[in-house]
């Protein structure tokens, strides 16, 4: 009979770790929930909501295939299934099959969908300015951006790729 091998021993923080990480976590939990706030205040959308109808709205032809759409506003594509009813309700959304693969659905949006997010843009961009750039300098806003891309390839994996939008 073999023993098994000895778990390695947890790799506990550092003080020093542990004085970065401890922001890092409250960033995580608040500046998401300001910014829900600032949405729901100013516009009557969730945080989520205004991330569906926004990336919708830089996509060629105002369309996206709706898993690639969830990953863009980092939800399951059942939530955004239900999102986009909602919004479909409203008007500011519709969904249509995908003319190349009719095994996927399209999510596009509407005039009323593209006036929605012309009305809440500016204060969106607002708070981002508010909250997070105009306490950068841009040397550190530049780091912060590449450390935000390294961070989330690690959370991504590899492979997490979307075939991409289909359009019509």
């Amino acid at each position: 009979m073999t023993a098994e091998p000895a778990a390695a021993p947890p790799r506990w923080l550092t003080p020093g770790e542990l004085a970065a990480w401890l922001p890092v976590g409250g960033l995580l939990l608040r500046l998401p929930a300001a910014l829900d706030a600032q949405m729901q205040r100013d516009s009557g959308l969730s945080h989520f909501d205004y991330l569906v109808l926004a990336n919708l709205s830089e996509a060629p032809e105002r369309t996206r295939r709706m898993s690639a759409l969830a990953a863009l506003a980092n939800g399951s594509l059942s939530r955004l299934s239900h999102v986009v009813k909602r919004l479909e309700a409203k008007g500011w959304v519709e969904r249509r099959a995908c003319p190349e693969d009719g095994r996927y659905t399209n999510a596009v949006l509407t005039g009323q969908g593209w006036e929605k997010v012309l009305e809440s843009a500016p204060g969106h961009v607002a708070a981002i300015r508010s909250l997070v750039l105009d306490a950068l300098t841009d040397d550190e806003l530049a780091q912060l951006g590449d450390m935000a891309r390294r961070i989330l390839a690690r959370v991504d994996g590899p492979g997490t790729e979307d075939a991409g939008p289909c359009r019509s």
